[in-house]
């Protein structure tokens, strides 16, 4: 799995669903003027930059492991503190924000509860600290033709639908077992267009996490049937994709 990818990339990849998904879940997540918030697991930005909207950039704090990432964000939201790290070391002192957020990153995760646990320590006592991922599990999130299809070919590969969040109340169980308190969930859902198959199947040749690692490893004639499958799974004109996340907030202790 890559995310040493350039934003541009990743962007293609996921960002028509996840900038739509980053307006939804600030206002999910209750962000409000005159707190400081960090985003945990930055990636290009979509969350970085509604956070802004709403705080100011001078009230928001962005850390991400991929140095790709962390350049393009400055360059792009250069009033923004941002930094290269992980969720499981965060490079803060305990109790600094009003509100931590990390939006598609927890599943990504090996130890999930630990760096929930590390958001929340961050976090001052009463503050929030709030996650969403996609329903990956649920055949709901937007990669879902392309793991049917790939699991069509190849039953054994599991996918994404394992990974920690990606079921319903698997957040919000993390929460809870990071000593978070007042846990809520539910769901958002964002819908996106596309012209055409080719331009669905094009992203997936850039690299970018699970799924372009898995198609980077594939033989060209695996390749190669593989989009053909997902070609037959899809309509042969326009069509709509929608996607659905799983969220979950919590106050620190």
């Amino acid at each position: 799995m890559s995310f040493d990818v350039s934003a541009a990339a990743y962007l293609s990849f996921m960002g028509r669903f996840s900038e739509p998904l980053a307006t939804l879940f600030a206002d999910w997540s209750g962000v409000r003027p005159g707190q400081r918030a960090l985003d945990v697991g930055c990636g290009a930005g979509a969350l970085t930059e509604q956070l802004v909207a709403r705080l100011g950039a001078s009230s928001v704090t962005a850390v991400d492991p991929s140095a790709p990432f962390v350049a393009a964000l400055e360059e792009r939201l250069p009033g923004v503190d941002v930094r290269l790290a992980g969720a499981e070391r965060l490079p803060f002192a305990e109790g600094r924000f009003d509100a931590v957020l990390a939006q598609l990153v927890i599943h990504l995760i090996p130890d999930a509860v630990p760096a929930v646990r590390e958001m929340a320590r961050v976090t001052r006592p009463g503050g929030r600290v709030a996650a969403c991922v996609w329903d990956h599990a649920g055949d709901r999130g937007p990669l879902a033709t392309f793991w049917s299809a790939v699991h069509d070919l190849d039953p054994d590969e599991p996918g994404e639908a394992t990974m920690p969040g990606t079921r319903d109340g698997d957040l919000a169980d993390l929460f809870v077992e990071a000593g978070l308190v007042d846990v809520e969930s539910s769901s958002l859902t964002v819908t996106r267009h596309y012209d055409s198959f080719e331009n669905w199947w094009q992203p997936y040749l850039l690299g970018v996490g699970p799924a372009g690692s898995y198609v980077a490893g594939l033989s060209d004639e695996q390749r190669s049937a593989l989009r053909d499958r997902c070609a037959q799974l899809l309509p042969a004109t326009s069509f709509d994709v929608s996607a659905r996340a799983w969220c979950a907030r919590g106050a620190a202790a």
